[in-house]
């Protein structure tokens, strides 16, 4: 458990530091006005393709792939970055800013778990959307010669990392905080993955469906069954990261009990009402496109993308589309 909890509050602390965890950032990106979470992102997967794989390889931790079911990944990824759009935050980062007083993220954690039980109850009603399963897919999988894989394994960590300075170059916010966020994030990962740690990935978006189907008693089936292991996990990870909200922002003097975020009364108005109805929708599609998916930002994008799963880096294209499409759409400059 105070393994879990640390490891959850480095998580936060960590995204806290270039402040990843933001409304206004996460909402930038989605108006491609800000592209510090792109730029961390692509730091964290190269950084962390080298680090996860040689520790694999030296037999100190394992491959988690998460498996390229088609229909899943391509509808749950639109919907989880529409979702991400609306609500301006990710599965991981809506327990740091409720942490810090955001309210609207309380509201999308509501959501959330609403999306959790709402996909245990009709899970197999949908099931035939979301194949077919083509299986564990990686690098890994297709490249069997040690040699090559790791020159594609060094290839592919510098491609991404160069991705990061590149769109940087084109941002429009010249802060440098995300290099560190970003290698941060690939060197936790790395510890996570570690088989005398926690021998798993990161993840966020399981702890909804589990805490939600605990909540209403929908226990009695296959799906929490199979959830419930990586579920009690992610609870406790992100009561982790909740506490470094709570603890970073106070002490930097920035916790704040707030509803509206600057990019949301430009674009969206001052109406609480207004918030806290689409945070809600927000969090139902943040988590209901996440399990469709099999996981969110940290389990699927993050994770799965260190260890090249084309399940993960599949999903993380579906999102961005997703969220690209529905910002554009839904944030108008109020009139």
């Amino acid at each position: 458990m105070a393994t879990i909890l640390i490891l959850g509050f480095l998580f936060g602390a960590i995204i806290q530091y270039a402040r990843l965890n933001k409304f206004d950032v996460i909402s930038g990106l989605a108006l491609l006005e800000d592209l510090t979470v792109a730029k961390a992102i692509a730091m964290a997967i190269g950084v962390g393709v080298i680090l996860i794989n040689v520790e694999i390889a030296l037999g100190l931790a394992s491959y988690h792939i998460k498996p390229f079911v088609a229909g899943g990944l391509v509808l749950g990824g639109l919907i989880f970055g529409a979702g991400m759009a609306i609500l301006g935050y990710c599965p991981g980062t809506l327990a740091i800013s409720m942490g810090e007083g955001s309210l609207d993220a309380l509201v999308g954690v509501l959501g959330g778990l609403v999306g959790g039980a709402v996909y245990t109850l009709i899970l197999t009603f949908i099931k035939p959307i979301l194949g077919p399963n083509w299986g564990a897919l990686s690098l890994r999988s297709v490249v069997a010669n040690n040699i090559l894989f790791f020159i594609l394994v060094f290839i592919a960590g510098l491609a991404f990392i160069l991705l990061s300075f590149g769109l940087h170059r084109i941002d429009t916010n010249k802060g440098k905080r995300w290099i560190i966020s970003g290698v941060g994030l690939g060197i936790l990962n790395m510890i996570v993955f570690s088989s005398v740690v926690t021998n798993r990935p990161i993840g966020a978006s399981t702890a909804y469906p589990y805490l939600a189907d605990l909540i209403t008693g929908l226990t009695n089936n296959d799906y929490f069954d199979k959830i419930k292991p990586p579920g009690n996990w992610e609870v406790k990870f992100l009561l982790g990261a909740f506490i470094a909200g709570i603890v970073i922002s106070i002490g930097r003097k920035e916790f704040k009990l707030e509803f509206l975020h600057k990019n949301w009364i430009k674009h969206r108005g001052r109406s609480k009402f207004k918030r806290v109805i689409w945070a809600f929708i927000g969090g139902f599609l943040l988590i209901f496109g996440a399990r469709m998916a099999g996981g969110c930002t940290s389990g699927h994008i993050l994770s799965g993308g260190m260890q090249l799963a084309l399940s993960s880096l599949s999903f993380a294209v579906f999102v961005f589309l997703g969220l690209l499409f529905t910002g554009r759409l839904f944030y108008r400059p109020v009139r």
